[in-house]
C-alpha cells in the first residue's frame, strides 16, 4: 500500500488529503481517495503522480465525514474520473452508503470502516490492519481535557483502543506514528472524566 499526503491549498480551510495505491499499481487495486478537501487544489498534485497504466486515477472515494473542508473537492474528481463515493452521510451525493465494519478494497489491502460519531453525526475513521494504519478524519483522538461526548463516541474510541495502530492519518495534523497507545489511554482517561 503507497500512502500520497497531498498538500494543502495555503488560501483556503482545508483537511488533509490522501491517494492510497497498491504498491505495484496493479490493475486490481482501487485507487482510492480519502477526504478530497475543500476544492479542487489536489487535482494538478494528482495528475502528476503514477497510479497505474489502464487505471482511472481515482476509483473511489471515502468520506470521512460531509463538512466542507473534506467533501467540497469532490465534484472536480468525480467528473473527470467517475469514482463511487462512500460515506456515512444521506445528504451528499454519494454511490454507496457506509456502515459499521464495511470491509472495503483500498489501494492493495482491505479496510474496515469504523462509526465514530463525535466531532459529527457522520464521521468514520478507516482501518487498515495489515497496514496497522488508522485514518481518522476528525474524529477527535488527541484530547487534551475533560469534555462531554456521546456515548456511541466512547464505544467507538474503545474499540479504536483495542486495534494495533501504527500510523495515524488524520484530518488536519501531521501524520502520528508514535506514542499512538499512551495518546488513546489518556484522550479516553479524560472522555470519561467528562462523563462524571
Amino acid at each position: 500500500m503507497k500512502v500520497t499526503f497531498f498538500q494543502k491549498n495555503p488560501k483556503i480551510y482545508s483537511c488533509n488529503s490522501y491517494l492510497i495505491c497498491g504498491s505495484s499499481n496493479a490493475l486490481e487495486d482501487v485507487n482510492t481517495i480519502i477526504d478530497p478537501g475543500t476544492d479542487d487544489f489536489i487535482f494538478a498534485e494528482l495528475q502528476t503522480l503514477s497510479t497505474g497504466v489502464g487505471k482511472r486515477r481515482v476509483e473511489q472515494i471515502i468520506l470521512t465525514h460531509e463538512h466542507f473542508d473534506h467533501a467540497g473537492g469532490i465534484p472536480k474528481l468525480v467528473k473527470e474520473y467517475h469514482p463511487k463515493v462512500i460515506a456515512l452521510s444521506s445528504s451528499l451525493p454519494i454511490t454507496q452508503k457506509a456502515y459499521d465494519g464495511q470491509i472495503l478494497k483500498v489501494g492493495d489491502r482491505e479496510a474496515q470502516i469504523i462509526v465514530t460519531p463525535g466531532h459529527s453525526s457522520d464521521s468514520i475513521c478507516i482501518y487498515v490492519p495489515s497496514e496497522k494504519t488508522l485514518f481518522s478524519g476528525d474524529t477527535p483522538l488527541n484530547i487534551k481535557a475533560p469534555g462531554n461526548y456521546p456515548n456511541e463516541f466512547i464505544i467507538a474510541l474503545e474499540r479504536i483502543m483495542s486495534l494495533d495502530i501504527k500510523t495515524i492519518y488524520s484530518g488536519h495534523d501531521m501524520p502520528c506514528t508514535s506514542n499512538i497507545s499512551e495518546m488513546l489511554r489518556f484522550s479516553y482517561e479524560n472522555v470519561m472524566k467528562g462523563q462524571m
